[in-house]
């Protein structure tokens, strides 16, 4: 690792955060953003594209998304600054490649909340239909913004009560699937959450890695732990720590939780594939049959409450990336103000996106769809821009002492080639937005070189 001397430090005065995030903070906010039943919505598709084999897809899913995590946790040690992959691909690439990584975050930091306000509007338009989605999709965007406008530390505590009320329910959840199997046994063979469950066949590599492209975007949201660099105490050690513990502790929940539901899902993997309507309430239908409504709704009520907290931590991290590109000339300097270490402003413009963005598409029958097709690209694009980035700064630059091979070359060209074989995988449809927001970006990009040469020429 590189010496203290070689990290680049915070700016300070009108322009710093407050440190006042421990740990356990850091790990709160990344769980939200993850949400502890994030496999709920896509269980039914992993099942289906996988032959069954769903808890073997997180389980690779969660070594692919290592490698993320631990080019993160190189990065963070010699650049502890909030902005995240924004700074890291500055500091290893320049600041070309640094605005790039910024602008293709942004897709993912901005409109992932837009999403769980969304998720959280239809999951609350279900349990009290006489007031639209789209309003409840904008109380959660103002109820959300009041908390990380109150401050981190504040939006952090309450973060921690809902995150504890998700664990409780998935807790629930897992007694409440061990006492059905203990008592009537599984529908399926014991092992086939690892090895598919035969209905389409041989078990099939091939099925279970196109599966894994789907799995991944499970933990988008994670990273954003690597934002709060200048508000965490004691060091950004701290940092790459809480990266990856909850990284881990989430592929621990998600492989618990598809193995269980798998055990008791009456319907094998091939009538899925062939009923495609039947995958998205697939983890709802199975607890409705083996377990009852109650548990059903109790997940159901669960998910509208975490999804508005999960936006809560991706708006906090947005406002954090706004704030650090504002504050390096990138995006408008205003947006690198704060107020009692709080960067109100940057948050203040993150939420006024992400109310936009989850209204439009509380009011569209295919707004969802929408939503999250364009969303995937730029978090996986920023993502082997991170990797890059780390050969950058220890190899090419040789900024971090000297080089180890397997850590600093290995590990990140690994990890770009997941990232960038995910993106392949990705929808048309992301790709094309993905490739025209970067088309925008590079323009944007090219007339701030040619105002800042045109000033130089001046002077």
């Amino acid at each position: 690792m590189a010496e203290t001397g070689t990290q680049a430090p915070a700016p300070g005065g009108e322009h710093a955060l407050r440190r006042t995030l421990g740990f356990r903070d850091l790990v709160v906010y990344g769980l939200l953003f993850i949400a502890p039943m994030a496999p709920v919505g896509v269980f039914g598709t992993l099942d289906a594209k996988s032959h069954g084999a769903v808890a073997l897809v997180y389980a690779v899913a969660t070594i692919a998304m290592a490698f993320t995590a631990f080019s993160y946790a190189q990065m963070v040690r010699v650049v502890p600054q909030a902005g995240s992959v924004f700074a890291y691909a500055r500091a290893g690439l320049g600041n070309g490649a640094g605005f790039v990584a910024g602008w293709m975050a942004m897709l993912d930091y901005v409109l992932i909340p837009a999403v769980a306000y969304l998720f959280s509007g239809v999951a609350m338009n279900a349990l009290v239909p006489e007031v639209s989605r789209w309003v409840w999709s904008a109380l959660a965007v103002v109820l959300t913004t009041l908390l990380n406008l109150w401050g981190v530390r504040a939006a952090a505590r309450v973060g921690f009560l809902v995150l504890a009320m998700e664990v409780v329910v998935l807790a629930v959840f897992v007694v409440a699937a061990i006492v059905v199997l203990a008592r009537d046994g599984a529908q399926r063979d014991w092992l086939s959450p690892l090895t598919g469950d035969g209905s389409q066949g041989a078990f099939a590599l091939s099925a279970v890695l196109g599966a894994v492209s789907v799995a991944v975007l499970s933990y988008l949201g994670f990273d954003a732990i690597a934002s709060f660099a200048e508000e965490v105490t004691g060091g950004s050690a701290k940092i790459a720590r809480a990266l990856l513990f909850c990284l881990a502790l989430a592929g621990v929940l998600f492989l618990a939780q598809t193995y269980l539901v798998a055990l008791l899902e009456p319907v094998s993997s091939a009538r899925l594939a062939a009923e495609p309507g039947r995958q998205g309430s697939a983890f709802y239908d199975t607890l409705d049959a083996a377990v009852g409504t109650w548990l059903h709704d109790l997940v159901a009520v669960s998910k509208a409450i975490g999804a508005a907290f999960a936006a809560l931590a991706g708006q906090a991290a947005a406002g954090r990336l706004l704030f650090a590109m504002g504050r390096d000339g990138r995006l408008p300097r205003v947006l690198s103000r704060t107020d009692a270490g709080v960067p109100r402003v940057a948050l203040l413009c993150a939420a006024v996106i992400t109310l936009v963005a989850a209204v439009w598409a509380a009011r569209r029958d295919d707004g969802m769809d929408q939503l999250v097709s364009v969303v995937d690209v730029g978090a996986l694009t920023a993502f082997t821009l991170l990797h890059a980035s780390v050969v950058g700064w220890f190899a090419v630059r040789r900024r971090g002492g000297p080089v180890i091979w397997w850590r600093h070359v290995l590990v990140p060209v690994a990890g770009a080639a997941i990232t960038v074989a995910v993106i392949v995988e990705a929808s048309g449809t992301a790709q094309v937005v993905g490739a025209v927001w970067l088309a925008t970006g590079l323009a944007v990009l090219t007339a701030q070189r040619g105002r800042r040469s045109g000033r130089t020429t001046t002077t």
